[in-house]
């Protein structure tokens, strides 16, 4: 074997007892986050702290460059092993012994997971489906909270169907939109009444970083422990009213799942070859197509009942459709210089979040592109 070889050999030892130790420091480093997780639910504070994991990142950046290291290697890294302390951290959190809770859909996914935070917490919790509602009076008689957990169609009727509340108990939902099933539980319920709107699915092992919308309804004060809960279970709060909250839907959920559909429902009849996509994909385009397949793995009434839940949004959604068939008439007739400009105008509109878009994007392309 020549110097060069041995070398060589003796380098990539090196390196293999480098990573060796980066491994034990790892786990150091989730035996003290497992314990910090410990302390925070003796002192009732949340799983999530956003302001103190950015002054950490931005210590362990200003560290990376001082040392030669790349700042944004660095902050991935600890990105990665944050989100994986957040799930060590996410233990047992006993703080709601003394509450009674309802969940009405609690055999549904999403019902499921908030049975098992609200269980985690040491609540008593019961669980109202179209089979037992016979045992709705019962259950409610003593009731903390009443959460309703049904699809968006069913909602509505459901909430018209409770029994009499507690007038301390709170009456919630975690329907999409906001501003009719806030109406309906206004009009059932004399008490508490506040709408919820979970910006994640049910598969979340933890609500570290996840958003909870919500729209306020009566007697703030009475469910702030609810509130409370929630960012101790690591999720963040974003307040605004129904009607701003459906106003934005039709943009985040309608036409983002419409337009996903039609896209994937093009690809079927155009019979593309899916596979052949992928070989042919940079990180960005087969991140696009792995969106379009995630709607179809899941269920098609949740988005039926999404669309059609606002029959108002239609008229943005054709709006929608008439400016695409306008810049496809513009290029078809070779109108170049109108699509510049629209394109122009687009950005002037984005303004600062295209750079930022940009970037943030670039860190989703680099991670998919290290999975490939």
């Amino acid at each position: 074997m020549s110097n060069s070889e041995l070398e060589l050999e003796s380098l990539r030892q090196r390196i293999d007892e480098t990573d060796s130790e980066l491994v034990r420091l790892l786990l150091q480093r989730r035996e003290l986050a497992a314990q910090v997780g410990v302390v925070k639910r003796q002192l009732g504070q949340p799983l999530y702290v956003p302001e103190r994991e950015e002054k950490m990142l931005k210590a362990r950046r200003q560290q990376a460059a001082d040392m030669g290291l790349s700042a944004d290697l660095i902050e991935d890294v600890l990105r990665r092993v944050i989100r994986e302390s957040y799930q060590q951290q996410q233990a047992a959190d006993v703080h709601l012994q003394d509450k009674n809770v309802v969940v009405v859909g609690g055999a549904g996914a999403l019902g499921k997971l908030f049975v098992r935070l609200f269980e985690s917490a040491g609540a008593v919790v019961n669980v109202l489906d179209k089979d037992d509602w016979a045992l709705a009076p019962i259950y409610c008689a003593d009731a903390d909270l009443v959460l309703v957990a049904v699809p968006v169609a069913l909602t509505e009727s459901v909430i018209e169907q409770l029994p009499t509340l507690p007038p301390s108990c709170i009456l919630a939902d975690v329907t999409s939109i906001k501003r009719r099933p806030l109406a309906a539980m206004l009009a059932k319920h004399s008490g508490p009444v506040v709408g919820l709107h979970p910006m994640f699915g049910p598969q979340q092992a933890t609500l570290a970083k996840q958003l909870m919308v919500v729209c306020h309804g009566r007697e703030e004060d009475s469910y702030q422990w609810l509130l409370q809960s929630i960012q101790r279970w690591g999720a963040q709060l974003h307040h605004i009213n129904a009607e701003q909250h459906d106003d934005a839907m039709a943009f985040v959920q309608v036409l983002r799942h419409l337009s996903t559909f039609v896209y994937g429902a093009h690809l079927a009849e155009e019979h593309a070859d899916v596979q052949q996509l992928l070989n042919l994909s940079s990180p960005i385009y087969r991140l696009e197509l792995m969106m379009v397949g995630r709607l179809f793995a899941q269920n098609a009434n949740l988005y039926a009942d999404i669309i059609l839940s606002e029959p108002r949004n239609f008229q943005m959604l054709r709006r929608y459709v008439r400016l695409f068939e306008q810049v496809i008439n513009q290029l078809e007739n070779g109108e170049k210089h109108e699509f510049v400009e629209t394109f122009a105008e687009v950005r002037r509109y984005f303004g600062e979040f295209s750079d930022k878009f940009l970037v943030e994007s670039q860190r989703l392309l680099d991670t998919a592109g290290d999975s490939q």
